[in-house]
């Protein structure tokens, strides 16, 4: 596996730039040989030109065209085999088994976006004819698509180096819906990125794509990161990241002259909120889920469940016990990279100097690589909760903040208190949730995806997926970042009026060429317009 640790613009290495970084190997706390060069001005303004020189021909391709194009892109990462899995292993600690179901994850996503486009009603063709004898004004004939924006910018994930990557939901959607992207590596694991990177450029090759419809750049610093977004040439940001750097990208793309919109999710503390009649039942069994949920991945999970609700008494106490045991018997794990462990590590010292909080920490020593994490569990009441914000927000790593109620009206102040989150668990009887109908009318406004008797992690890749949320969690929460309706976000509406059919697009000609479902005067249907 010979790696160049170049950028790549319009399927071609380049590596400009005099700024180089290394790879972190967390599991031996060592550098990684290989060194990057960091995109330049220069490179980022070129990737933006070639994108914009390819949209107009990219998004008048046929949808088969790009099906096939986003397939072909799978069976490339495929064939990279285990050189994949080991390299991604070697940058992020993450366990080949783990990286292997991610990789399917991928590949899955892919042929997902690509049997969207196959398929064709999610550009929701919308057609009312006109009715010229109307009175006092004739009806004209409107008609109604979505269309791609133009050159996306997509920033890769520091967790997910493959499903939330160079070739992650992102990107796949942005692609699906016709727009160039230009690709952020993630500088914990470039080499990776290129690897894919690489898959994407074949793929363009042997589909006969514009050159320009995919580039992937390496950087290290902030600069690179707001140049693409500032960069007069794009058209939307795609991110998955911290609310810190979401943020700043987001501030970013509001004060360029042209705003532009940015789709960052951010992450949550993913609050449970355990009801007596479960509690009473299986302290210990929901004690036993809840520790697996928070040590998965070394608790390197946007949806990691940082925030446990339930009523005082001796069936919590008892939950906690079971919880405290586990957590602190969990052997610690290998962080992301250093910067992600010496915040989980500040994160959990500041619960820790609050009074009124009891931190229990893993019992185990973490080894002498110096990169790995213990979890922990922190025991409060819903008094020092409430007046200590910092509680509810979101320790990235294997910990969660246990809330001991009164009562359910104060259960139901905690929630109310609450951000806006990806995910609200309940966990419960058939009898509580109906004693507890206002906790759940609660957290629907505060949460994208409502759980019950489970447990947040794990985002299943299909239709009905939301994975967003009210901000923080999201920049916009109409937006999901998972799932075949990821495409909306890089897709705009337009109204064609008293357009000749010659000059329509071919969803809104009379005749339904594609056999797509349309909505015609209001009625959804698959027959030409009479």
């Amino acid at each position: 596996m010979n790696l160049h640790g170049k950028s790549i613009i319009g399927g071609q290495p380049s590596g400009l730039g005099s700024l180089t970084f290394s790879a972190f190997d967390p599991a031996k706390g060592r550098k990684l040989d290989e060194v990057f060069h960091e995109a330049t001005l220069e490179e980022i303004d070129r990737a933006l030109e070639l994108a914009a020189a390819a949209f107009d021909d990219y998004r008048t391709r046929p949808a088969e065209q790009i099906a096939l194009f986003l397939e072909a892109i799978g069976r490339e990462i495929e064939h990279l085999g285990d050189d994949l899995i080991q390299r991604a292993a070697a940058e992020t600690a993450l366990s080949e088994d783990r990286l292997r179901g991610e990789r399917a994850r991928t590949i899955n996503q892919l042929l997902l976006f690509a049997n969207l486009v196959r398929e064709g009603s999610w550009r929701e063709a919308t057609i009312d004819r006109a009715q010229p004898d109307r009175k006092p004004l004739p009806k004209p004939d409107l008609r109604r698509i979505l269309i791609p924006l133009g050159p996306i910018a997509v920033f890769a994930a520091s967790n997910f180096p493959l499903a939330f990557s160079v070739a992650g939901g992102d990107t796949a959607s942005a692609l699906a819906a016709g727009n160039p992207v230009i690709l952020k590596a993630h500088q914990s694991h470039p080499g990776t990125s290129e690897l894919v990177a690489e898959c994407i450029a074949r793929a363009i090759r042997s589909t006969d794509m514009p050159r320009g419809v995919f580039s992937m750049v390496q950087g290290a610093s902030p600069e690179v990161s707001l140049a693409l977004v500032n960069h007069h040439l794009t058209r939307a940001v795609g991110f998955t990241g911290s609310l810190r750097a979401g943020r700043a990208l987001f501030d970013a793309a509001s004060r360029r002259p042209e705003p532009i919109p940015v789709y960052a999710e951010m992450g949550s503390v993913n609050p449970i909120f355990v009801l007596p009649g479960l509690l009473q039942e299986q302290p210990e069994g929901f004690a036993r889920g809840l520790s697996q949920s928070v040590t998965l991945g070394a608790g390197q999970f946007c949806t990691c469940p940082g925030v446990v609700v339930g009523l005082q008494g001796a069936d919590l106490d008892k939950m906690i016990g079971a919880a405290g045991d586990l957590l602190g018997a969990t052997p610690p794990a290998a962080m992301l990279n250093p910067g992600i462990l010496e915040a989980y590590q500040s994160g959990i010292a500041r619960l820790s100097d609050i009074p009124g909080v009891r931190v229990l920490t893993s019992r185990t020593t973490p080894d002498s690589a110096g990169t790995q994490a213990g979890a922990a569990i922190a025991i409060t009441d819903s008094r020092t909760f409430l007046n200590r914000p910092e509680l509810g927000q979101e320790v990235f790593g294997p910990s969660t903040v246990v809330v001991s109620c009164r009562s359910k009206e104060d259960m139901e102040e905690v929630a109310s208190r609450l951000e806006g989150q990806l995910t609200a668990s309940i966990h419960g009887t058939a009898e509580d949730l109906v004693r507890h109908k206002s906790l759940i009318s609660i957290l629907e406004n505060k949460a994208g995806r409502l759980i019950f008797n489970g447990f947040p992690t794990g985002v299943e890749v299909c239709p009905s997926m939301h994975h967003g949320g009210p901000y923080p969690a999201t920049t916009d929460v109409r937006s999901t970042s998972v799932g075949i309706w990821a495409i909306k976000r890089f897709a705009r509406p337009v109204c064609y009026q008293n357009f000749p059919q010659e000059a329509l697009p071919l969803e809104l000609r009379d005749i339904n060429e594609r056999q797509i479902w349309r909505l015609i005067d209001n009625e959804w249907t698959k027959a030409n317009v009479a």
